[in-house]
């Protein structure tokens, strides 16, 4: 990408791009700009509309002129609910189960999530650095600039204040922002068996205030299953949460209707994700809190299952509809979020504009960023990804096709921009 004209020192803008087509996602569907101009200052947005409305000549308002070369602009991509922080994968039991195992027999054998938990906590900060920056390397490269990451495979104090550790540091070395959930509530440790309360307890009066007290926590997930933990349960989690000031989300309703999307609604939630049995009462519940629906269509793919969010009841409440990749090692072992808006369109039944949505405007909402990223305004922060594309719509259409041609966060360019 060239830059043209003088620099001009006494300019109120660092750098204007010209020439482009927005996709604003600001108000209703993409918030089109045809003949479009974003201007950057001081690591935000500082103006963005019709070219011809530019308040003077871009080289007078301007320090550097950007040609964009008539490519669509979108907000930076925002993956909302990832556990891409973990030691080891699964692999074998993906072909075991292939071959015939049950779930169960895997379980027997020291396997799911417990051999997940295992090679977490023998993995050093910097191996879960490392492993973790490989997998969030294709997603960077597709645009992503915001991204949610889960402790919950240490399910002791040290491993999972080590996990978040490694998570503020990813954000330290990588061009992403990154927005930390305690999920200690995950799933019962070996050593807590038959002990739920007794383990929730631990979490509520250690884990969780001293991940908190580190600065590791933004905010705080559990998972509210039969196979997982009661209402009751996760309430006493949320009850800890709301003690220390910190927002709540929840794994919800992805199983069995346990009534966590009204649970986590009557805490102010930030999201509830899966949702695949949640009721008309919790999708009430969640309306009325501004709670978003995170749907995690990667998970519903790999784990071939058949029941189908309610979208129609999203869409009738006015629940807004986020989408992440749930990258994690045993449901969802993903690093595209561009393949999750074509699995939600051929999977889902949403639309093109509702998927872009869903990893834009209603990402950033999920995370309590609403403010501050997930459209193309003035004030925002200046995170944006220029693609090679005909229309938005493109960006679901295509399967294993990453046409992102550049990547600006914070007004800096952080990904090489193709001069095509």
């Amino acid at each position: 990408m060239e830059s043209g004209g003088k620099v001009q020192w006494d300019a109120q803008w660092d750098a204007v791009w010209l020439n482009a087509r927005l996709a604003t996602m600001a108000g209703s569907g993409y918030g089109a700009v045809e003949d479009g101009a974003l201007a950057v200052a001081d690591g935000r947005i500082a103006w963005v509309g019709p070219r011809a409305d530019l308040p003077g000549a871009p080289e007078r308002l301007a320090r550097i002129i950007h040609d964009a070369k008539r490519r669509w602009i979108t907000p930076g991509l925002i993956d909302c609910h990832t556990h891409i922080v973990h030691g080891g994968d699964r692999a074998g039991e993906f072909e075991l189960r292939l071959k015939g195992a049950t779930y169960e027999e895997i379980a027997r054998a020291g396997g799911g999530i417990r051999s997940t938990v295992t090679a977490t906590r023998a993995a050093s900060l910097d191996e879960l650095v490392s492993s973790a920056t490989r997998r969030i390397a294709p997603l960077l490269a597709e645009g992503v600039t915001v991204i949610e990451i889960k402790s919950g495979y240490g399910l002791d104090r040290d491993t999972e204040l080590r996990m978040l550790g490694a998570a503020r540091e990813l954000g330290r070395r990588l061009p992403v922002t990154v927005r930390t959930s305690f999920l200690g509530a995950h799933a019962l440790p070996a050593e807590y068996a038959d002990r739920a309360d007794a383990y929730i307890d631990y979490l509520a009066a250690d884990v969780l205030p001293a991940a908190a007290a580190a600065g590791l926590v933004d905010a705080v997930d559990a998972f509210c299953e039969k196979i997982a933990f009661t209402p009751d349960q996760t309430e006493r989690i949320f009850a800890a949460a709301k003690r220390l000031g910190l927002p709540v989300k929840l794994h919800a309703e992805q199983l069995s209707d346990q009534g966590g999307a009204a649970l986590v609604a009557r805490y102010g939630g930030l999201s509830a994700d899966h949702l695949e049995f949640v009721s008309e009462a919790g999708v009430a519940a969640m309306a009325a809190s501004g709670t978003v629906a995170v749907l995690l269509p990667g998970a519903f793919y790999f784990l071939r299952e058949t029941k189908l969010p309610p979208f129609d009841l999203f869409r009738r409440h006015g629940v807004a509809m986020a989408l992440a990749t749930d990258s994690n090692p045993g449901s969802s072992p993903a690093t595209s979020l561009l393949l999750m808006l074509n699995m939600a369109c051929t999977l889902f039944r949403m639309t093109p504009e509702e998927a872009l949505a869903g990893v834009t405007r209603y990402g950033a909402k999920a995370l309590g960023l609403a403010a501050s990223h997930g459209t193309l305004e003035a004030g925002k922060a200046a995170d944006f990804v220029l693609w090679d594309i005909a229309r938005p719509a493109e960006l679901a259409y295509r399967i294993g096709f990453n046409p992102c041609a550049g990547v600006v966060r914070g007004g800096a360019i952080v990904r090489a921009l193709s001069h095509a």
